[in-house]
């Protein structure tokens, strides 16, 4: 399912600073953090090998887009993957705005999806949501802070969003005007499996399964495999450009760490 916390254009170091979870189930084949060629434009992230798509990823011009599924009761199986709209984004030379707008006409096609969308370079960053049902797709611009975005619309105060939201902001506080420590923020924030008090739940599957995911970090048995937190991502953006990408994946059981570090080509 996923969820992430990012500051934008609001950190005295960091013009971009995200935390992501990525939920998925552990048998669900997996490519980790690299370069991949989609089209010949080149594209940092992990890849999911079995539609081919990813979660989050950026490019050397400085664009990053990360997505997070709409939690919800019926998802259609006949969807098209999700994980191929960050892509889309990524291969574009559209703004945010005008690839959001594209965007807007096809967006029925898939199930519930939560998708950020920023090019660093003009500063502009888009958040799109093809949900509730039924209604016109939620285009906004995102505005300067600190944001959480998990299974429901943007900033949706949920007891993992709000947790994780709180938690974000205490250590940016303790940093201060410092480098932070992307390792540390995600050892104390992404390992949270605090959940939510039942009667906070939102009510949207069933209780049990909902009570599974209400927590950061996420573990739960389910009759597909196991299911839950298999990567973590942590991606700074420095003034100057100087991009660092972040993964801890799980794989065959074990944990892993990388780290790419680039700079943006044309960041102004």
């Amino acid at each position: 399912m996923c969820i992430a916390a990012f500051i934008w254009q609001a950190h005295p170091l960091y013009p971009f600073l995200l935390l992501q979870n990525r939920d998925e189930y552990h048998n669900r084949p997996t490519k980790a953090l690299a370069w991949w060629d989609v089209d010949g434009c080149e594209i940092l992230g992990g890849r999911d090998e079995v539609a081919g798509g990813t979660w989050l990823a950026c490019s050397r011009q400085g664009r990053v887009a990360f997505l997070t599924n709409v939690l919800e009761l019926h998802p259609r199986p006949d969807a098209k993957t999700r994980g191929d709209l960050p892509l889309l984004f990524l291969e574009s030379t559209k703004s945010p705005m005008e690839f959001a707008e594209q965007l807007a006409t096809d967006a029925h096609q898939y199930n519930g999806f939560n998708l950020i969308v920023a090019d660093l370079p003009s500063k502009s960053m888009v958040y799109i949501s093809n949900r509730p049902k039924g209604e016109p797709i939620n285009i906004q611009q995102v505005s300067p802070g600190l944001h959480v975005l998990s299974n429901a619309k943007l900033d949706s105060p949920w007891h993992k969003a709000q947790r994780l939201g709180k938690g974000f902001k205490q250590m940016l506080n303790r940093y201060g005007k410092n480098e932070v420590n992307v390792k540390e923020m995600v050892e104390k924030l992404m390992k949270d499996k605090v959940k939510a008090d039942k009667s906070k739940l939102p009510g949207i599957c069933a209780l049990d399964m909902e009570f599974n995911l209400s927590s950061i970090f996420v573990e739960m048995d389910t009759p597909l495999g196991l299911y839950g937190t298999r990567s973590t991502a942590a991606m700074t953006v420095g003034a100057g450009g100087e991009v660092s990408f972040y993964d801890k994946y799980l794989e065959k059981g074990v944990w892993f760490e990388r780290t790419v570090n680039y700079h943006i080509q044309k960041l102004k």
